[in-house]
């Protein structure tokens, strides 16, 4: 998609393009009903790139400063985004989504951090695009990464796994088959603001999937929105927030060895 059509949508967004009523006299300021659709762009697709193989059968071990998010036992880290106790099933080590129980979030409350988490789709896996093994893990309870079965599975760019949700597409396309486990390292700087709620200093992610860089400081636009597109929205330190994506496919993804450093 060329620049000026990506501007157009923007101004349209932001209620800054004119638009025309019956008798022909511009309106300023209306804006066009957004649908999802309007924020996604399929070209140009990220490269793949197969990561180097390295044996990750067993989880990464954690340094010895680390807060330890899930190592397997329970969920008494977590709680329900719906109030009350995290009840997503744990199985042999493992944490799996379970959609009709809705998202989950870490009890504590995060600002700058280096995250690690580890996610599998299940070989099994059906349905295609974003109705595909579809969560997300939420910074602060804010700012989107996609987590998707992005092996062999096109959408839109911004949209594959490691990307900033309907932000920013992985510089590369990493993902690991099906049945195999993924690896994110993110390093987050949370945002300053202002006293009318802009940035004073912008959030930033990198993020590290299967040992290569997606992410590179990439300097975030504002909160994650499914429908139009990102706005600032003023926030303190938040949560960790584990996405039980609404779709209505029966694959789940599962997570284990999330562990946390506050920088």
């Amino acid at each position: 998609m060329d620049q000026s059509k990506i501007l157009i949508l923007a101004m349209i967004g932001l209620g800054l393009f004119p638009t025309k009523n019956v008798s022909g006299q511009e309106k300023l300021h209306e804006t066009e009903k957004m649908t999802p659709a309007m924020s996604e762009f399929w070209d140009p697709q990220p490269e793949v790139v197969v990561p180097g193989k390295s044996s990750i059968s067993a989880p990464v071990p954690a340094p010895s400063d680390a807060e330890i998010l899930f190592d397997g036992k329970d969920l008494s880290q977590w709680e329900s985004a719906n109030g009350g106790e995290a009840q997503w099933p744990v199985v042999n080590g493992i944490l799996t989504v379970d959609k009709k129980l809705g998202n989950i979030r870490t009890k504590k409350s995060y600002g700058d951090f280096q995250l690690h988490i580890e996610w599998k789709e299940p070989e099994n896996i059906a349905g295609d695009g974003q109705s595909r093994g579809n969560s997300g893990i939420f910074l602060q309870g804010v700012y989107e990464i996609q987590v998707l079965d992005s092996y062999n599975n096109p959408t839109y760019n911004a949209g594959f796994a490691g990307s900033i949700y309907k932000q920013f597409p992985p510089l590369v396309n990493v993902t690991n088959p099906p049945g195999e486990w993924n690896i994110f390292d993110i390093i987050y700087t949370a945002p300053t603001f202002t006293k009318n709620g802009k940035y004073r200093t912008s959030p930033a992610v990198t993020i590290i999937h299967n040992g290569v860089v997606i992410q590179n400081h990439t300097i975030l636009l504002g909160a994650t929105v499914n429908v139009g597109f990102p706005r600032i929205k003023k926030h303190g330190n938040g949560p960790v927030v584990l996405q039980a994506h609404r779709d209505k496919t029966e694959t789940n993804v599962s997570y284990r060895n999330i562990w946390i450093r506050e920088l």
